[in-house]
């Protein structure tokens, strides 16, 4: 991946994400408080990032154990499917820490080494925070439901994350067009 692209994706993201919670619907406020507990979202977030976890794991090489790559895809792939029926609860934010985990590896190496180029940083900090982010909840998933509730609990806040999320977003897909 090219860091013009490793910084305009996650721009693009910001963006739309800023521009939704600036907007503040009744339905989108609905929908986020019920993200955390949602079986139709732990299908997507859950099997996305253990569908990603397990094409790594398939091909791995064979200093990584990839000789044995058989074996882990299977037994990881029981692992995420009694995960489904073992541990439902707040499936979806372990499934959407994975995602997040699994997509800051082609983020941070598009700019690695990067060194001449400065505004990499506006790109690289935000993912290693949410690096830290998404290894907290992913240990302790109820914070979001509470993040979540504390966020809606005033119009005001929902309106401001999401006016910052906006002006960052924006901010990164400007400067990806610096490189």
């Amino acid at each position: 991946m090219s860091l013009f692209l490793a910084t305009l994706l996650p721009g693009l993201v910001l963006a739309a994400l800023g521009a939704v919670l600036l907007a503040n619907r009744p339905a989108t406020v609905a929908a986020l408080k019920t993200l955390p507990r949602s079986p139709t979202a732990a299908m997507f977030l859950f099997g996305g990032g253990a569908a990603w976890f397990l094409w790594q794991v398939w091909h791995l090489s064979a200093a990584d154990f990839g000789e044995y790559h058989v074996l882990l895809t299977v037994a990881f792939a029981a692992v995420a499917l009694l995960a489904f029926k073992c541990v439902p609860d707040f499936l979806a934010v372990r499934g959407l820490c994975v995602l997040m985990l699994l997509s800051a590896t082609p983020l941070l190496g598009a700019a690695y080494m990067e060194y001449s180029r400065p505004q990499r940083l506006l790109l690289v900090t935000p993912v290693y925070l949410l690096i830290a982010a998404s290894i907290w909840l992913g240990v302790q998933p109820y914070r979001l439901r509470d993040f979540f509730d504390w966020l809606f609990l005033r119009p005001g806040r929902a309106r401001g994350l999401g006016g910052v999320l906006l002006a960052y977003g924006l901010v990164l897909a400007v400067v990806a067009f610096t490189y």
